[in-house]
């Protein structure tokens, strides 16, 4: 491809969205073509040049899922196009998983043109809409179609810092089509837009709050915090284990970002410590539930894990943003404390006043803490323990342990500067792996259908570091979106896919065996709908298509980690993607 030398006097109205995009920063911008954004898909190619790269994907929610997945390994934004609005109706679900997941995305639609003179016939109708923003408005934070050219700039700064702004989100622009193919007339001046881009400073806390906050943290006894989104910000990773260490606190991870090393003693993940607490601090977690309920899947009956009389802290967005369509804020928790407040700003204070306050410990209150420490010491290490027994028990299975599989990966991965994308294999990888590092784990997927987009832009944040970028990739996610493994040929980017190959979408199939044990159904047609097999899929086979290099099906847990190594050699060697494809046990 020849390289083309950018800019010169803007001539066409999209040559001047280029020119607003390329000031905001935006490195990438991915897409699936379409004639609604044929003027901007030009002023990309041959007005801007190559200072933003065009990542074609061959369908617009992978489109979405690599921006979603770049934004949540580097905290910053790229931009997406979607044809008029049926691309945009194909993207809306990769537009709703960035907005639970507060992914800040510019997303960008064609429309129109606005002026029906000069609609084509019929074609121009049926992809139009009155108006298109309506389409994804309960999940996005922001959307709007600017009537001018001159308009644009101010647009796409507004949505562009509303993006960033916490808690961060898409946004969608559409640009009628129109306002793209017309000529530059008066010009438009852009010398204010950082001025207009600048985003605000954070949510700081009511500083009496965090005071009281502070008190009644260092105050408890037994104090545990749940961890959500304070690993947004790279720093929090420090802060929260000086914190932990200061006071003596445990840590309960939620896995939506990377907030504590796993194997530091004072993380008690899948430990008894909540039901020990008497004191709970959330710091920064939408749904207080789900950590702290347990769950009975077959007759939906919920059970508090918290201690009569435990306290409940918060620190973070509470009703921030809060949707009025969407329920992912999930059920409201009585709290005796909520402080609202962006957490990347809150927490170094809290520390802080939490120093002070230690630092006046007299000897029994040392004890004391030192003795809650110890106890989620041993809580941390039996829980481990216990992981290790239970692989130890499954290691000779064939097909392969999800257990095996992740720790024979992980002999593999330890080797090198690594990265995991969003799968953890049923989470094996958390109970196996080293999470030392904040840019180690962006956060976990967000459900079947989501995982190798996000892998896609995780892998591209990390190009060019020589950083192993491993996705250990479900193979129903993968059935959902095969064509996404073009997109890492097309573009080098240097991912290491090893499928956790169950051959059925498990999840789904262990409801249904749960149903049939409660309803006294035959449970061997629990698996009816639920199968990925006769025939069953040659991911190897499928990936060499697209220009992998590929190994597989592996189903002898002795062939993994030889052949992962030899993936994995190949990715760090050549910078391209590889896939191996790993046939395991169901769970």
């Amino acid at each position: 491809m020849v390289n083309h030398a950018p800019y010169g006097e803007p001539v066409w109205g999209s040559d001047v969205m280029v020119d607003v995009l390329r000031r905001l920063g935006l490195p990438y911008v991915a897409l699936n073509p379409g004639s609604s954004f044929r003027g901007l898909h030009d002023s990309l190619v041959n007005y801007g040049g190559d200072e933003i790269t065009m990542i074609e994907c061959p369908h617009e929610k992978i489109a979405m899922g690599v921006a979603h997945g770049y934004a949540k390994a580097t905290g910053r934004p790229m931009a997406v196009v979607l044809h008029d609005l049926v691309g945009l109706l194909h993207g809306t679900m990769g537009v709703y998983y960035a907005y639970i997941d507060r992914c800040p995305v510019l997303v960008l639609g064609g429309s129109g043109p606005a002026d029906h003179a000069r609609r084509r016939p019929n074609i121009d109708w049926i992809h139009s809409a009155n108006v298109q923003g309506e389409a994804v408005r309960a999940y996005t934070k922001w959307d709007h179609e600017p009537r001018s050219l001159a308009s644009v700039p101010a647009v796409l700064a507004r949505a562009h810092r509303i993006a960033l702004e916490e808690p961060r989100g898409p946004v969608y622009v559409a640009l009628d089509a129109g306002l793209q193919e017309d000529r530059v007339g008066t010009p438009v001046p852009l010398d204010e837009l950082h001025r207009l881009a600048a985003v605000p400073s954070g949510l700081a806390p009511e500083p009496a709050a965090l005071r009281a906050l502070a008190e009644r943290l260092c105050g408890a006894r037994r104090p545990v915090m749940v961890l959500g989104y304070p690993g947004r910000d790279p720093a929090a990773f420090g802060t929260l284990v000086e914190l932990a260490e200061t006071v003596g606190i445990g840590a309960v991870e939620t896995h939506w970002r990377l907030n504590f090393p796993n194997r530091h003693p004072l993380n008690v993940t899948g430990s008894a410590a909540l039901e020990e607490a008497d004191c709970v601090l959330f710091v920064d977690v939408k749904d207080m539930g789900k950590a702290t309920r347990r769950l009975d899947s077959a007759t939906r009956r919920i059970t508090s894990r918290l201690a009569p009389g435990c306290t409940v802290l918060d620190l973070g967005f509470n009703d921030v943003g809060i949707s009025s369509w969407s329920e992912d804020y999930a059920e409201l928790a009585a709290t005796d404390l909520q402080v609202t407040a962006d957490t990347a700003v809150a927490l170094p204070p809290l520390l802080a006043r939490c120093r002070r306050i230690v630092a006046g410990d007299g000897p029994s209150r040392a004890a004391s803490r030192s003795s809650w420490r110890e106890r989620l010491r041993d809580l941390h290490t039996s829980t481990w323990d216990s992981w290790r027994t239970l692989a130890a028990a499954r290691a000779a299975d064939s097909p392969v342990s999800t257990a095996r599989l992740a720790a024979e990966v992980w002999e593999v991965v330890r080797e090198h500067d690594w990265v995991l994308t969003a799968g953890t294999a049923a989470q094996w990888a958390l109970r196996t792996w080293d999470f030392d590092r904040p840019y180690r784990h962006p956060g976990r997927q967000l459900g079947t259908a989501t995982q190798i987009g996000i892998s896609l832009g995780v892998a591209l944040a990390h190009k060019g570091t020589g950083r192993l970028v491993v996705d250990l990739q479900p193979d129903g996610d993968l059935m959902f979106d095969a064509g996404a493994l073009w997109v890492a040929a097309r573009y080098r980017l240097p991912l290491l896919v090893v499928m956790f190959n169950n051959r059925a979408y498990y999840n789904d199939w262990e409801h249904q065996e749960r149903l049939a044990r409660q309803r006294g159904t035959p449970m061997e047609r629990a698996a009816i709908g639920m199968a990925i097999d006769d025939p069953a899929p040659d991911f190897a086979a499928v990936a060499r298509g697209f220009g992998w290099w590929a190994r597989g099906p592996v189903t002898d847990p002795e062939r993994v980690r030889d052949t992962v190594r030899e993936a994995a050699d190949h990715v760090l060697g050549t910078g391209l993607p590889a896939l191996v494809d790993v046939v395991c046990q169901p769970k």
